[in-house]
């Protein structure tokens, strides 16, 4: 008979565990206390700096040592000068005059007077240094690790209450970055409750970004934390798979099972790859979906070290990354629907530009194509040979990876009366991520679908699969937990995607978009595309132009964003300040 299997992150006995927790805003002031040292910034004479403004400068005394001196809402002092996501230079990204600090790259954003993590992908706080002015130099107070790292980590410290009375455990199903987002999100608000994630991944929660893009199958390479990090948390972390929800009775089943009672729920479960109901494709071996490490390492183990034919199935982000990450060694084509890749997305002309791109690495494209069929191998009939187009076109074929969509991992709620799904198999949530009709319960990921009220979103309800949303969505969830009067801060959907180069994209069109304002050459991966509807700017992608898209992001979020007018007047988007 099985049972739950848990990972080792508590000692002894698996009891509710409670905090004792530096939150980090005071972290902050102890990490301060304890950097007694001064540093001298090179080349600084004063804190002369206006309203907004940033520079990077050198610590001297600290090899490689660099922070970022700012005037953040008035006050001047310095952060680490690394995002803590994969490191970009935050000088070169925006600053609002309120103080708010956001990475060039992938939109991470941080407060910047207290170096918290405002928005995803971040998950480490940037350590802040206090300044002083003096004899005509700058310094400032902190540790060398610190200068060094550009990284706060958040201070959690648990243990086991007297009694194991659990009063109000929380249980967050799944092992992603919505299920993280909210774990973290819990113990940085004060939550100091038993907290519980079940999850069926089989390993601690990663950066599942790079499973697609880098094609890493190692977990322990991509792991966002540790065990000993969930076990300063007080977290246990489950190994199993949740088949029922019992909202009734406030508890949850699973596969093996057991009965795991909650006050809170949040449910996080991700999405499940969609696979083709055609001919060959249910019966023939080395076909894949990539969603988790365990598929990118069959997907690895069955190119070996180089020169297979590899069929993609989906000209979307996944099945283009992957040919990106597979064209160099091995003979790539890949199938699409539609007339360009991502042109449902980014339109015809932008697609057709990151098809160049991609065609230069060596993918060949068939599209307006529809699969007829898969057919064995003439040398070993279990497995693919070949796919066959309903034009006749034939594709051998070595190994098959589909890219044709992923559906929200709900099954386990489908026969559930107490919930209804929506039509697409998803839950309808509230601003706060709490399931419509449920008390107590909250959805976040791939699977909830929530209002938005980005530009041209009005309210209506959307289903956003993107890395960002969905711990931006735990981390909703979670403070509505801790603190139901807080209102949710709106966040603007920002992911990035490498197809040969670096494209950023923020914003939504999934209420549609009619006109496209392009400045630039997408074919040559330097351009900045504005996605429409009337007059308002609903979305933007970018090749080459950083920091356009954070920029944009952050005048979305404050309702800034200049018209469709504006931009077609060739406006500069970096000389708008973002007042707030």
């Amino acid at each position: 008979m099985h049972r739950l299997q848990r990972f080792i992150l508590s000692s002894g006995h698996p009891k509710p565990k409670y905090c004792t927790q530096v939150p980090a805003r005071h972290f902050t002031e102890s990490f301060r206390v304890m950097a007694a040292k001064e540093y001298k910034l090179k080349g600084v004479t004063s804190l002369a700096l206006s309203l907004g403004d940033k520079q990077e400068v050198e610590v001297e005394g600290v090899e490689n040592g660099k922070v970022v001196l700012l005037n953040a809402a008035g006050k001047v002092q310095a952060v680490g000068a690394k995002c803590t996501h994969y490191g970009a230079p935050l000088a070169k990204g925006v600053l609002t005059k309120s103080g708010y600090l956001r990475c060039p790259w992938h939109g991470a954003c941080f407060n910047a007077k207290t170096g918290d993590v405002e928005d995803a992908p971040a998950l480490d706080a940037l350590p802040v240094f206090d300044v002083a002015e003096r004899d005509g130099a700058v310094y400032i107070t902190g540790e060398e690790s610190a200068i060094k790292s550009s990284r706060r980590s958040p201070n959690f410290k648990c243990s086991a209450a007297p009694g194991s009375a659990q009063e109000d455990p929380i249980v967050v199903v799944g092992g992603g970055s919505g299920a993280l987002g909210a774990v973290e999100g819990l113990r940085e608000k004060g939550y100091k409750g038993a907290l519980t994630v079940i999850s069926n991944e089989g390993y601690l929660p990663i950066d599942r970004p790079k499973l697609s893009k880098a094609l890493i199958s190692d977990t322990s390479k991509i792991a966002w934390r540790d065990k000993a990090w969930f076990e300063a948390g007080g977290v246990q972390w489950v190994e199993g798979e949740v088949t029922a929800v019992n909202f009734s009775d406030r508890h949850v089943e699973t596969k093996s099972g057991g009965k795991i009672a909650y006050s809170k729920l949040i449910l996080a479960t991700g999405g499940t790859p969609r696979k083709l109901p055609l001919e060959g494709f249910k019966t023939l071996s080395n076909i894949f979906t990539l969603r988790n490490a365990h598929d990118v390492k069959k997907i690895v183990d069955t190119i070996g070290s180089k020169g297979k034919n590899i069929v993609i199935v989906g000209s979307s982000f996944i099945g283009m990354e992957v040919a990106v990450a597979t064209a160099a060694d091995n003979s790539v084509s890949v199938i699409g629907m539609e007339s360009v890749p991502l042109e449902r997305v980014l339109g015809k002309d932008v697609g057709a530009g990151v098809q160049k791109i991609v065609q230069g690495k060596g993918v060949k494209f068939y599209s307006s194509a529809s699969v007829d069929k898969a057919v064995p191998s003439e040398s070993d009939p279990s497995a693919v040979g070949a796919v066959l187009l309903k034009d006749g076109t034939r594709l051998d074929a070595d190994l098959v990876i589909l890219g044709v969509g992923v559906a929200p991992s709900t099954e386990y709620l489908k026969e559930n009366s107490s919930l209804q799904l929506e039509k697409d198999g998803s839950i309808k949530v509230d601003q706060h991520f709490s399931v419509v009709g449920q008390q107590g319960v909250y959805a976040v990921g791939d699977i909830a679908t929530y209002p938005y009220h980005g530009p041209g979103g009005e309210g209506k309800p959307v289903r956003i699969e993107h890395w960002n949303v969905a711990q931006n969505a735990g981390r909703a969830a979670a403070t509505h937990i801790v603190s139901s009067s807080v209102e949710t801060s709106q966040f603007i959907p920002v992911f990035w995607s490498a197809l040969g180069s670096q494209l950023r994209y923020c914003g939504n069109t999934a209420n549609g978009w009619d006109d496209l304002v392009l400045d630039g050459s997408p074919g040559d991966a330097k351009f900045v595309a504005y996605y429409t509807k009337g007059d308002t700017v609903v979305a933007m992608a970018s090749m080459g132009r950083d920091p356009l898209m954070v920029q944009s992001a952050e005048l979305m979020r404050f309702g800034n964003m200049p018209t469709k007018a504006n931009l077609q007047a060739n406006l500069d988007l970096m000389s708008i300040g973002v007042p707030a």
